[in-house]
């Protein structure tokens, strides 16, 4: 009997831990500064530092899954994942639910300095510009309809390369990335940047996530009231 004990005692203490988990999903095709993933797991960067400021005001032990983009909705809107965050809403398939938004990020227009320097997103019309498969770009389409001509790269570091090498001339690209390589020494060769949209993007919360939502918006209200944000993304800059 005792020993029936032990194992129930066990049991409750596994779920009770388990209960105290946030799980954060993140895309195994992000780079730096949002992620540096080697062998599958998350090193560091913007997400793991993110991930674990929230978790620190949850109160909760922080665990990250790492997997491809197209199994992000899917494990979100099954339970098996809380929280993905630094997306939109038009991101992502399914039925979540958002936080409010909170964590800056901006898509540039780089254009090499070789060719004449856009002033306005219709300067690029009917050009190729250096996009990531996968990923929307609805401030282009509104502008340019037909005009906007995608020439898609597996990732942001693949869609750069491309730039670099000459195979297209304009690309469209994210600030906290392309920051992040001119800090690192990147001679692109290009222009002043132009800014094709600034948004304040939020996290998405599963239905059946174990983490109440209002808790979550308290932990981003005081992360935004105490500076964190600016915080982390001033690391990376």
């Amino acid at each position: 009997m005792k020993a029936i004990y032990i194992f129930l005692f066990a049991v409750l203490a596994a779920g009770a831990a388990r209960a105290e988990q946030v799980v954060v999903l993140v895309a195994n095709s992000v780079a730096m500064p949002m992620a540096d993933i080697r062998d599958g797991k998350l090193r560091a960067g913007i997400h793991l530092d993110l991930g674990k400021a929230l978790a620190q005001k949850l109160r909760r032990e922080l665990v990250i899954e790492v997997m491809p983009r197209k199994r992000l909705a899917q494990t979100l809107e099954s339970g098996r994942a809380d929280i993905l965050c630094t997306y939109q809403p038009d991101w992502l398939e399914g039925r979540h639910i958002w936080t409010q938004p909170f964590f800056p990020q901006s898509d540039l227009l780089v254009t090499t300095s070789s060719a004449p320097r856009p002033h306005a997103i219709a300067d690029v019309r009917d050009r190729p510009v250096g996009t990531v498969l996968g990923f929307a770009y609805p401030e282009m389409d509104r502008a340019l309809g037909a005009g906007f001509v995608r020439s898609d790269a597996q990732s942001q570091v693949a869609n750069l390369d491309k730039f670099r090498l000459g195979r297209v001339q304009h690309m469209i690209i994210d600030k906290a990335f392309y920051d992040y390589q001119v800090r690192l020494g990147l001679k692109a060769g290009a222009h002043p940047p132009l800014v094709v949209k600034y948004q304040l993007t939020r996290c998405a919360v599963s239905a059946r996530s174990k983490v109440p939502l209002a808790e979550i918006e308290t932990a981003i209200n005081q992360l935004v009231r105490e500076g964190a944000i600016t915080k982390i993304l001033s690391n990376y800059q």
